[in-house]
């Protein structure tokens, strides 16, 4: 079963310094009916103008993966990490019992644009951990790129939750095919460009919700980026 969400029906804020294009409950936007996929509890497509970004505030009890799209994100926090990820790049914060940390956009000129996950963790008060990966395009190109797991594996980064993240980004006319783990459920997005996936086409920001799906057949219509995010089955809304 397939659900798609278009972007211009999600919410988005504009907060004058950036803009937020929220595809669940999160700050001002309120939706009960709209609160969560399962253990995904944010799913937010951020644009940071230059010189400006999300300083110094805590968190606890979430995971946070973070995957930049263009420009570059400063991250620093109170564990004394500090570091910088560009185009194609993530970071994983695990909160656990607290931590405090800023994102900005240093740049004088260069917008920034980021996805930022929330993924509710498989236990309280976890030790807070931060962990950034680099990535070429090649390493994404025409296939499919795991970058979180919820098993230690010695790739993608280990996180606290049964879950698995992929993205991809795939030429106009080429394909990409995904199989499926019946046990989970699955979020989409198109990040960039134009997608067909299992019937569907999707433009920039526009979302699918699956269920009980074998696999998932992608081709671009043009060149486009997308991500998944794998979740298990049977706590979605």
């Amino acid at each position: 079963m397939l659900s798609k969400i278009l972007s211009e029906h999600m919410y988005l804020g504009d907060f004058g310094w950036h803009t937020g294009r929220f595809h669940f409950s999160f700050g001002d936007y309120d939706d009960p009916g709209n609160s969560h996929f399962g253990e995904l509890v944010a799913f937010n497509d951020f644009v940071v103008k230059p010189g400006f970004g999300f300083e110094t505030h805590p968190h606890q009890e979430v995971e946070i993966i973070s995957y930049c799209l263009r420009g570059e994100l400063t991250h620093a926090d109170n564990m004394g990490n500090v570091n910088k990820i560009k185009r194609g790049d993530m970071q994983y914060t695990c909160a656990g019992s607290g931590i405090t940390h800023s994102e900005t956009n240093q740049s004088p000129a260069s917008p920034l644009r980021f996805i930022q996950i929330w993924i509710q963790p498989n236990a309280a008060g976890l030790p807070p951990r931060y962990i950034s990966n680099h990535f070429t395009k090649k390493d994404r190109l025409n296939k499919l790129l795991q970058i979180a797991s919820g098993k230690k594996t010695g790739g993608p980064v280990q996180v606290n939750q049964d879950t698995n993240i992929y993205v991809s980004e795939i030429q106009a006319g080429r394909h990409v095919r995904a199989d499926l783990l019946s046990t989970h459920n699955f979020y989409l997005v198109c990040l960039e460009g134009s997608l067909g996936m299992n019937g569907l086409t999707l433009q920039e920001g526009d979302a699918v919700k699956v269920w009980d799906e074998p696999r998932l057949d992608l081709k671009a219509v043009e060149d486009c980026h997308s991500i998944i995010v794998e979740i298990p089955s049977g706590k979605y809304q």
